[in-house]
């Protein structure tokens, strides 16, 4: 019997100090503080394309609330497919043609990725992470064209301008090789999306509005939102999935997290009341609309900035990207263009303002950094001058290719929904459901 446990008792010593070792070697790779944020952050951001379906959802008429929240969720369908596919080896891998995009044949269908790890996270959570990011920006566009886009042609339009626009831009400003990445002394600032997620998304609904035309009746009749119970709750959720969206862009957990954080919460809180102070001076009346608006307003400005700016620019920002949307949106309504849920107003325009002004207030540790790199070249102005030199491309690349690819794909997709389908509602003609039971669509 001895001559049998004895091997046996060896094998197992054996076994469990090569699962000791494995397990050190790992540990050792593999930041398990950083890996469990990312994890959270990944969900958050995600938590944020419901948040958003929620916001859009209640500020449309009732007979679209269906549709149009349909637009957030099928983009977590679509996007994720293409990014699993080449939306991830697009965006981060190495320049192919001139540096137009990325490519790397480990990054299709995430195939070599399954033992990588990057900056002590696993590769499988970065790309998931950033598919996030793939998957709400074309979501935003479709605040702009809501209640009278087909279907059919969102999803194609979508599916289109994620390959496109998006990571193409994508690689250029967060790919180590993108142009923009390396644009002047210590590249373009776009800490988690200013330029990437909410510009290109703002310029590309505002030419979709333009492309697609007017509601029926606008602005003639009023067009009162459904729930704003539902839009404030909305509001909320991407208040906070906006944490994992900045402070996990930091793809770490230490000071540069904390930092991020700290002015992602100021920049919102500061954007939400200096919107209730602007319109009740304005407009006599504080509203609910109004708070929900300038959380977004001031989140949407301090999205670039994140990594740089202490509190009291994250202050400054949340409040100045609050007044100028607000000026913004009341010059829409002079012009008459049909921005349903003012996609433009607040995320383009937020976007540009937060790129722009970042470099007035950017931390003096992160000046002194960027000056020793560049081997003491580095100046504010020059900051200014690549901040917009990055905005201009990505306004006219955006602009641009969401008009060749709605020009193009209306010729074989109806884009626009017809007067008649308008009036019934898209969640009725597209869908075949109500979004509040037996009640009448307004």
């Amino acid at each position: 019997m001895k001559l049998f446990v004895r091997p046996i008792l060896l094998s197992g010593l054996a076994i469990i100090a090569s699962s000791t070792a494995a397990l050190a070697q790992e540990t050792s790779e593999i930041d398990s503080g950083a890996t469990a944020w990312m994890l959270t952050s990944t969900t958050l951001v995600l938590l944020m394309i419901p948040g958003l379906a929620m916001f859009y959802g209640g500020l449309v008429r009732t007979k679209n609330v269906l549709g149009t929240m349909m637009h957030s969720f099928t983009a977590m369908g679509i996007m994720t497919v293409l990014w699993v596919v080449c939306g991830y080896s697009m965006a981060f891998g190495e320049n192919v043609l001139g540096g137009w995009f990325g490519w790397n044949s480990d990054y299709v269908m995430l195939s070599g990725i399954d033992d990588s790890i990057i900056d002590g996270i696993p590769e499988y959570v970065f790309s998931m992470f950033q598919a996030k990011f793939a998957i709400i920006t074309p979501a935003l566009i479709a605040g702009a064209v809501a209640e009278r886009i087909t279907f059919k042609g969102y999803c194609f339009f979508i599916a289109l301008w994620g390959l496109i626009v998006y990571n193409p831009l994508c690689h250029w400003v967060w790919a180590s090789d993108g142009f923009l990445f390396n644009l002047g002394a210590s590249g373009a600032i776009d800490f988690a999306g200013g330029t990437v997620v909410h510009i290109s998304a703002g310029v590309s609904g505002l030419v979709a509005v333009l492309f697609i035309g007017a509601r029926k009746s606008h602005p003639h009749l009023p067009m009162q939102p459904n729930n704003l119970v539902m839009t404030m709750i909305g509001a909320g959720l991407l208040w906070v999935g906006w944490f994992g969206f900045n402070a996990g862009s930091s793809i770490s957990s230490g000071l540069s997290t904390a930092q991020a954080l700290t002015v992602t919460q100021i920049a919102a809180a500061a954007g939400a009341l200096t919107w209730l102070i602007v319109e009740g001076f304005h407009q006599g009346k504080a509203t609910a609309l109004g708070f929900a608006s300038g959380i977004l307003a001031g989140l949407v400005a301090i999205t670039p900035a994140a990594g740089v700016v202490q509190p009291g620019g994250a202050l400054v920002l949340g409040a100045l990207s609050t007044i100028v949307c607000y000026l913004a949106i009341i010059l829409k309504n002079k012009l008459g263009y049909d921005d349903t849920l003012d996609a433009f107003g607040i995320h383009g325009v937020g976007g540009i303002i937060g790129a722009i002004f970042l470099v007035f207030f950017i931390r003096e540790s992160w000046m002194t950094d960027a000056a020793t790199a560049a081997g003491g070249t580095w100046t504010v102005m020059q900051q200014l001058g690549v901040q917009l030199t990055a905005i201009a491309i990505a306004i006219v690349y955006a602009g641009v290719g969401t008009f060749v690819i709605l020009f193009v794909l209306n010729k074989f997709v109806k884009i626009r929904a017809s007067e008649e389908d308008e009036m019934k509602g898209l969640d009725n003609v597209y869908h075949g459901e109500k979004g509040y039971g037996m009640i009448t669509p307004n």
